[in-house]
């Protein structure tokens, strides 16, 4: 899956896995400058 976000500019590339380990998760979004809620945000 990528995630592109428009300002600040950034994509973001998660694992396509069925399961994600937590940690490897919260990891990846905080090495991405973004809140969980604004990770969740571009899911929708």
């Amino acid at each position: 899956m990528i995630l592109v976000r428009e300002e600040p500019s950034s994509q973001l590339t998660i694992p396509d896995h069925t399961e994600l380990d937590r940690g490897t998760l919260r990891g990846i979004i905080r090495q991405a400058g973004l809140s969980v809620e604004e990770f969740r945000e571009l899911l929708k």
